[in-house]
């Protein structure tokens, strides 16, 4: 006879019964054996075949050019495009999250006016594709043939482009995130704020900002990583970023696989150092948190 206990995952057995401890009252205690997971094991043990084979796959496959690869890795037209996506990556992240601090300040004042634009921004720009707005930009000329007297393709060319589109985009989910913050706050720490007669810019820069940095940081982390993978999509305007580096090689060598490879190996690379950096920071911002580890 065994007893399952719904609430864990032990199983009771009551035989053999445990020996009665000397000088006891005589009664006999259940001894707990662990429920077995044959299932559990059998599904881990299968995914461990399958990844073997695959690694094994890809080893032996001549057809990845290893050897390509490895050339390739360190040339300087692909370290001169990987320099050129980390710039786009910090420079957009920058003038987003300071154009949608902006915005979600707006969004949480009073004036019906400012709540009105922050919104119908970040309703506009999160509705349209990022190449959608790129392709926009690109092709502004067709609208403006001039801007303040300059033509418009030699004063806008396809990098500062690229950082237009990519800020903006990035700006409309930077509002969302901010304001998050910004509401994660108790109110009464504002409260306490305008008591001691602080002004709004110096309560949001002092008092919220600060401890809204514990709800800002791990979505701000997560945009940074995505905008690090999303420049890439500036190579269909020309921009020699990672990705029309490697693009330029293989038009001209043929060797498509092992450049994706190339600039997939990078990608990786800086995605886990930035990953390794978010931890840290995170946890840097959760001291004295219940759960902070």
């Amino acid at each position: 006879m065994s007893l399952v206990d719904p609430a864990s995952d032990t199983l009771e057995a009551l035989a053999p019964p445990a020996a009665a401890p000397p000088g006891g009252t005589g009664a006999t205690v259940p001894r707990i054996v662990p429920r077995r997971r044959t299932g559990q094991w059998a599904a881990a043990a299968t995914v461990l075949v399958l990844l073997a084979l695959a690694v094994v796959s890809v080893v032996r496959n001549d057809a990845f050019q290893w050897d390509v690869v490895a050339d390739y890795f360190l040339t300087t037209a692909v370290l001169r495009g990987l320099g050129l996506t980390l710039w786009l990556t910090v420079l957009v992240m920058v003038l987003g999250f300071a154009l949608g601090t902006l915005l979600a300040t707006m969004r949480l004042s009073a004036n019906p006016v400012l709540r009105g634009v922050s919104w119908g921004y970040v309703w506009l720009f999160r509705s349209m594709p990022i190449l959608v707005q790129l392709l926009f930009w690109f092709n502004i000329g067709a609208l403006y043939p001039t801007i303040l007297g300059i033509r418009t393709v030699n004063l806008l060319g396809p990098v500062t482009i690229a950082i237009i589109g990519l800020t903006l985009h990035e700006a409309a989910y930077a509002a969302e995130v901010v304001r998050g913050g910004i509401l994660s706050v108790d109110k009464g720490q504002l409260e306490a704020a305008q008591s001691l007669g602080l002004g709004a810019w110096r309560r949001l820069r002092r008092i919220v900002l600060p401890q809204a940095m514990r709800s800002i940081v791990p979505p701000a982390g997560n945009m940074l990583i995505g905008t690090l993978k999303g420049t890439s999509i500036v190579s269909v305007i020309a921009v020699q970023d990672l990705l029309y580096s490697v693009q330029l090689v293989y038009h001209r060598t043929y060797q498509v696989i092992p450049l994706l490879l190339v600039a997939t190996f990078w990608y990786v690379v800086v995605t886990s150092v930035l990953g390794v950096g978010q931890f840290y920071v995170e946890r840097h911002y959760a001291r004295g948190t219940a759960g902070a580890r």
